[in-house]
């Protein structure tokens, strides 16, 4: 079963999973918000550094399992595996969506 996720979340998990990391521009707000390992990026520049960071620094594949809706958030589920410490881990991802693109989000262990 394929879970139906946005497109703009659809291609966030593809530039995280290696993707062109050019898309991220298109998928997030030019003011956009990440937070993940108690660390927040702001902006698109700081939100690159950070997926091409991460990137740099191990080799991973984040694979979404479950999608819940909230009241104005998605919470997406995904299972990370790759050669960091802790592998493998379930994260949420909890996204504010706004005019198609990712507003804020926020990763955290479930």
């Amino acid at each position: 079963m394929t879970l139906q996720l946005p497109d703009v979340v659809q291609m966030y998990f593809a530039v995280s999973n290696g993707g062109d990391a050019a898309q991220l521009s298109s998928c997030f707000c030019s003011d956009a918000t990440v937070c993940d390992e108690r660390k927040t990026y702001e902006g698109i520049a700081d939100i690159k550094a950070w997926q091409q960071d991460a990137r740099k620094a191990f080799n991973y594949q984040v694979k979404p399992i479950q999608a819940l809706q909230g009241q104005s958030r998605l919470t997406v589920i995904a299972n990370l595996v790759g050669n960091f410490p802790g592998s493998p881990v379930q994260l949420s991802h909890a996204f504010t969506l706004e005019g198609g693109r990712i507003r804020s989000l926020e990763i955290t262990p479930c």
